[in-house]
């Protein structure tokens, strides 16, 4: 019975150390194991209000028409000359980005089964409004992940 739950923290650990080994290079900066779950939590949620974009295709978009919110990026894409330029526009348009280990996992808390490069979370819904409650409950989450994310940001440059 202990054998069981070994095999399955090795195997959980060998997954890990399989998802670091195909990171990309300038997959900075990246989110410790606690701001990945806040990070995920908070796209799974803006999923459930409609306040995502999936895709390098819409956040290029959603990010040249102005809108704001978090950029959230996955660090395993090959080629990654796919998303090299999303990091530029974030910049640019003063969006705080933040780089998670896999885009399998990012894909799965944005409710889609196939994987996603990069998700912009937004505030606001773009269509139609949310209720007061849910609306404070996403603004905390989100002022949350964007202090965490403006720290890391802050010890790297």
């Amino acid at each position: 019975m202990g054998s069981d739950s070994e095999a399955e923290k090795s195997a959980h650990k060998e997954k890990e150390r399989k998802k670091m080994l195909a990171l990309a290079p300038i997959a900075k900066p990246l989110a410790g194991k606690k701001l990945c779950k806040r990070t995920l939590k908070l796209v799974r949620k803006a999923a459930e209000h409609k306040c995502l974009k999936r895709g390098v295709k819409e956040v290029v978009k959603s990010i040249r028409r102005g809108h704001k919110g978090v950029c959230v990026i996955a660090g395993n894409i090959s080629p990654i000359d796919v998303i090299t330029h999303v990091p530029v526009l974030c910049e640019e348009a003063d969006i705080p980005y933040v780089y998670v280990p896999s885009k399998e996992d990012l894909a799965s808390a944005g409710a889609t089964k196939r994987p996603t490069c990069c998700v912009l979370v937004m505030t606001k819904p773009a269509k139609g409004e949310l209720e007061k409650g849910e609306q404070e409950k996403l603004k905390s989450d989100y002022d949350q992940v964007i202090s965490e994310i403006n720290e890391i940001t802050a010890s790297l440059f």
